[in-house]
């Protein structure tokens, strides 16, 4: 497990973890831009209200994707299912 300093608005963190610290970065870098874009859309926000919102607006990105990632997932079950159907169908002939 290592260790990796990374910058979420201005502060300093050390973060350990399993992931290779370009990701855990990447990871930092994102956050990053979401509560500076917070931050600017409302400039008053205390910093835990930011971060808050910011949290929400990840979580929600997070849902639709993962929502999306069933639908595809689920379209192509159903596509396996018909392709498996139709070879029946053309095995039997």
């Amino acid at each position: 497990m290592g260790s990796i300093e990374v910058y979420i608005l201005g502060q300093k963190y050390t973060i350990r973890g399993d992931e290779s610290p370009e990701y855990i970065k990447q990871l930092a870098n994102y956050v990053d831009s979401k509560l500076k874009e917070v931050c600017s859309n409302t400039p008053n926000l205390t910093p835990l209200k930011a971060v808050i919102l910011a949290s929400l607006n990840i979580a929600d990105e997070f849902h639709k994707l993962k929502n999306e990632y069933n639908a595809i997932t689920s379209n192509l079950s159903n596509i396996g299912q018909k392709t498996d159907f139709l070879l029946e169908i053309v095995d039997s002939e």
